[in-house]
């Protein structure tokens, strides 16, 4: 059976931009690495969640591993508490937050302070908040603890025997939920909001309990956020204060996810950077291959960890390697940076990568866990661009990786809970 190297490139796919005449970021950068794979490959485009659903992350990595996102998701906020190490217990409460930037009457200034609260500074608001607020509202204790930049995770511990109920919306506008489901909005007024349980728990008590300590948390940590000599320092450097946590994707249990080694008998490494990745590979069961965190050095990052491909692959049937990349530069509304990131991972990653890994030996799956396009700056329900390479396929003449023409390739369109076992049998 051959290797199987799974690389999902965070929010490649996207629209039609003007800058590029139409074409997408992908569509337009020079990929000849990711292209020369198109010789001995099939293509499709993958619904990652289900159509009409515009997924965050988490939903949709569960689901590119083979899972049904609808039977084992509990939440963002458990999985990013467990990767980080924070203990949830059912009937606790678990968050992804963000630092953001509160101006007057509630309006966020910006979701993300910017993007250049250091690691440093987000550790030290997170010492305050510790240590100064005090939830009063229900027997309670909790920890928040920052992760990389401007996010973090918070968890709410239940006492006394009462359980919390995660059934409750969000503070953060950006994001929605449609049931188990978090997902981005489209569009949304950018104010912070006040949680409330959702629809069919109104009268639960531990929904209520739920929606009472997150809002006590929001107004007694921008309190204590304005009053830190870290946002003042900021303030006089011309910088955008972390005054706000604003928190969304509750979830009051952990995943319980039978074994991926178990479920197709391949035992895999990972490559993960950021916490919510990492939850998920430790609990579906994945070996974390150990890497520095990316340094902002585009060449030295990617041409890292194709070698480090290289070093450990025999050590396991499958790696699942996810590549930040090109999300975040489409979060913030960056089509030509969203394209030189696409390039940098094509020269630096894949072509290093090609040197070394053999295609009769191994399959090569790229494809995405979502579609950010860079005008929206958010997630979209759109379908992601999927590739599967090795020797022995017989090429259906896609000309180009890309949104466009692999819509046309004999794969045709696909839902990503099934793509584990496609892989699977591509490499038998």
């Amino acid at each position: 059976m051959k290797k199987i190297i799974y690389v999902v490139l965070d929010g490649l796919g996207d629209r039609p931009c003007k800058e590029f005449g139409g074409k997408t970021p992908l569509e337009a950068a020079e990929k000849p690495n990711m292209n020369s794979l198109l010789k001995k490959a099939k293509t499709g485009v993958v619904y990652t969640v289900g159509k009409g659903i515009a997924p965050e992350s988490d939903v949709a990595v569960i689901s590119i591993l083979g899972y049904d996102a609808h039977k084992y998701y509990t939440g963002r906020g458990p999985l990013e508490s467990y990767a980080e190490g924070l203990e949830v217990n059912d009937g606790d409460l678990a968050f992804r937050v963000n630092f953001a930037t509160l101006g007057k009457d509630n309006e966020i200034l910006d979701r993300r302070v910017g993007r250049n609260l250091t690691t440093d500074e987000a550790s030290a608001l997170a010492k305050d908040i510790n240590e100064k607020v005090k939830l009063t509202s229900y027997p309670t204790t909790f920890k928040f603890k920052n992760t990389i930049g401007h996010r973090g995770i918070l968890v709410i511990y239940r006492k006394d025997g009462k359980k919390l109920n995660a059934e409750i919306t969000n503070t953060d506008p950006a994001y929605d939920k449609h049931g188990v489901f978090g997902v981005a909005k489209a569009e949304f007024d950018n104010f912070v909001l006040e949680a409330r349980p959702t629809s069919g728990f109104e009268s639960d008590e531990e929904a209520i309990a739920a929606a009472k300590l997150i809002n006590e948390f929001t107004k007694k940590s921008i309190e204590v956020l304005n009053a830190s000599e870290i946002n003042k320092r900021r303030i006089s450097e011309g910088k955008l204060a972390g005054n706000l946590i604003l928190s969304r994707d509750a979830g009051d249990r952990l995943p319980k996810f039978p074994p991926i080694h178990k479920e197709y008998g391949v035992k895999f490494g990972c490559f993960v950077e950021m916490p919510v990745e990492k939850g998920i590979a430790i609990l579906t069961g994945m070996d974390v291959v150990g890497l520095p965190l990316p340094t902002g050095n585009l060449k030295d990052d990617y041409t890292l960890r194709a070698r480090k491909v290289i070093e450990v692959i025999n050590n396991y049937g499958g790696l699942y390697i996810h590549i930040k990349g090109p999300d975040e530069p489409a979060h913030d509304g960056n089509a030509l940076k969203k394209k030189d990131s696409i390039e940098a991972i094509d020269k630096f990653f894949f072509s290093e990568l090609l040197k070394s890994i053999k295609l009769e030996k191994n399959i090569i799956a790229i494809t995405s866990d979502h579609s950010t396009p860079c005008h929206l700056k958010a997630h979209s329900d759109d379908p992601v661009p999927l590739l599967i390479a090795s020797e022995g396929i017989i090429s259906d003449g896609t000309a180009d990786f890309s949104e466009k023409f692999c819509a046309k390739g004999s794969l045709g369109e696909l839902e990503g809970k099934n793509l584990m076992s496609l892989f699977i049998e591509f490499a038998k």
